[in-house]
């Protein structure tokens, strides 16, 4: 069984991996034209392992920006994590404690997706499917962007290409993974909003933690499905 789900969680894995492909390339490639060497890049992305804050702390490290200024505005993208590791608890109450590191180090975001999918199946969530499902992304990603690096020269300008796409496709693909869940048009259009409002007034990245807020705080706010029902009344009857 154990190496059965691991197979299966390399499967499910692998297509992600071929999906993120071109984006760990382009970090890759946008890491050395800001000025970070071949092992710069590669310890980032071994250690951050998140695609969105790795290319925000690209481009801060390229514009001389502050320490504190750069570590703090990762933690604001990367701040949806704490939010998947809340959502994920209840799956992984019987892990071990080494398990639940390696869990939440390889906690991305269609990692999430897909194991909320998988409990919410009923199908089992075991540490050995998740593992495999992690590491076949893991991998190719630290080793992609190191191919990114070593050939970005031959990549060019990358909005030329249209590759500056990816990041929003990519993301939007997971968004609509869970249209149909109840409440899902309105929590997602008050995200998107209040995300577009904070990056006009305060700028990016913090649009991102103020857009997730914005959504978390209406799902707290609407009734859960069913939540409202009446009970049914015992009325007397008449004779």
């Amino acid at each position: 069984m154990s190496r059965a789900d691991f197979v299966e969680g390399l499967r499910g894995g692998f297509t992600v991996a071929v999906a993120s492909a071109p984006f760990a390339a382009l970090f890759g490639a946008l890491a050395v034209d800001n000025g970070m060497s071949l092992s710069e890049l590669m310890l980032m992305s071994a250690t951050v392992y998140a695609g969105a804050s790795q290319m925000v702390g690209i481009e801060l490290f390229g514009n001389n920006v502050q320490a504190w200024l750069i570590v703090a505005s990762i933690l604001a993208v990367n701040f949806r994590h704490v939010l998947y590791s809340a959502a994920i608890a209840r799956y992984v109450r019987h892990f071990t404690p080494l398990q639940k590191f390696f869990t939440f180090f390889l906690l991305v975001d269609p990692q999430f997706a897909e194991m909320v999918k998988r409990g919410e199946e009923g199908k089992p969530v075991t540490f050995i499917w998740y593992f495999g499902f992690g590491i076949i992304i893991y991998v190719p990603w630290v080793l992609v962007s190191l191919l990114g690096g070593l050939l970005g020269g031959f990549i060019g300008d990358p909005k030329a290409l249209g590759l500056d796409i990816l990041l929003p496709a990519y993301f939007l693909g997971i968004v609509l993974g869970f249209r149909n869940r109840s409440n899902f048009l309105p929590v997602a259009l008050v995200s998107a909003v209040a995300s577009a409002i904070a990056y006009h007034y305060v700028g990016s990245p913090w649009h991102v933690s103020l857009g997730a807020a914005a959504g978390i705080t209406l799902a707290a706010l609407l009734p859960l499905p069913g939540a409202l029902k009446p009970e049914p009344e015992n009325e007397p009857h008449e004779v």
